[in-house]
This record gives C-alpha cells, structure tokens and sequence, in this order.
C-alpha cells in the first residue's frame, strides 16, 4: 500500500480558488501560460541571486519566502489560465516541466554558501528525482503522481522558512535542516515509485 502524508499540495484547491480572480484580469491583460511560467523561472533565477549576495547582505534572506510564494502562484497560474482557456500547448507543457527543475535548482543550490555544499547538493538531486518520477508517471500509469510529503510546494515552505531561520539564527547548524529535507524527500521519491508501480500492476 502507498503511504499518502498530508502535504502542502493538498491545499491547492484552495489556493486556486483564492487565485483564479487574478488569473482572470490577467488573462484580460494579454497574459499567456507561457509568459507565467518563464517569469516563475526569472524570478527563481534573481531569487537565487540573492541568496548568494545574502551572505554579505543578510536581509536579502527576507524576500526569499516572498518570492517562494509568488513563484508558487505563477505555477498555479499558468496551468489554471491553459486549462480554463483551453491554452495548453506542448510546448507549454515541456516549459512547464522544465521550468520547475530548472526553477528548484537555481533557488536551492545557492544555500551552499550558507549551510555547505553537500547537505544541499544531495536535497537537490533527491528533489529532481522525486519529480522525475513523477512525471514518469505520466506514462506508466496515466497520471501524474505528486505523493509526499516533500512535494514541490512543500519544498518551497521549508526553504522559505529556513531562510527566515538563518536571518534570525546565522550559522552553518543549519545542514541539518538540509538532511531532514533530504530524507523526507527520498520518502517522497519511494512513495511515488510505490504508487506507479502499484497502479501498474494493478493494471494488468
């Protein structure tokens, strides 16, 4: 059986709800999916920036959960407005994919010049094989597979919180919160493996 843990993912419906008048006027603007998603990967990429010039300019670590947040709002944004405006494309599709590893890694590896290399590195590469399989998903199973509980949106609370942490509370104790991320996300990735395989075999 799957273990399913409680995510930050579970929310979305909410979260879409509360979104869905801004991508109304948005989409009135001339706004595209395409757009959101490409300036979810701008702002992930500044956002990194960031955090490296944070090691000199420690407040700097105070927009980082504000634009985790907003990053997390195109990412909503541009599925609902292509679904609700039947503007999904293939194209949109491999960008959105793309643009969320591409996104995870410009905004996390930057935390090395904070907490050391490794602790991250191995949180970076767990969290890229997490979504890969996910995607995965899409073709064994026919869907794609989001189990926690170190989902993306997840992911993005945690780093956004940490980065709060280490304004307030400097200094390199922190890899631990790299290695409890890390393990909760190899949960994930086992969980998500488990649901494939298991809507796979129940399949045939």
């Amino acid at each position: 059986m799957v273990t399913i843990l409680m995510t930050i993912y579970d929310l979305k419906p909410r979260f879409q709800d509360w979104l869905r008048p801004h991508m109304v006027r948005l989409h009135e603007a001339g706004a595209t999916p395409n757009q959101l998603t490409l300036a979810a990967l701008a702002l992930s990429g500044a956002t990194g920036v960031a955090i490296v010039a944070s090691s000199a300019v420690p407040a700097l670590l105070l927009l980082v959960p504000v634009a985790l947040f907003v990053r997390m709002a195109l990412n909503a944004l541009d599925g609902m407005m292509a679904r609700e405006f039947d503007l999904s494309s293939p194209t949109g599709q491999l960008l959105n994919e793309v643009g969320d590893v591409v996104s995870d890694v410009v905004l996390y590896l930057p935390f090395a010049v904070h907490v050391g290399t490794w602790p991250v590195v191995t949180f970076v590469v767990l969290a890229l094989l997490t979504e890969f399989v996910g995607v995965v998903g899409q073709s064994i199973c026919g869907e794609r597979v989001y189990d926690g509980p170190m989902g993306k949106s997840d992911r993005a609370f945690a780093v956004g919180l940490l980065s709060l942490l280490l304004y307030w509370w400097p200094g390199t104790g922190w890899s631990l919160w790299f290695h409890l991320l890390s393990a909760l996300t190899a949960v994930s990735f086992r969980n998500r493996c488990r649901r494939i395989l298991g809507t796979d075999e129940a399949g045939r």
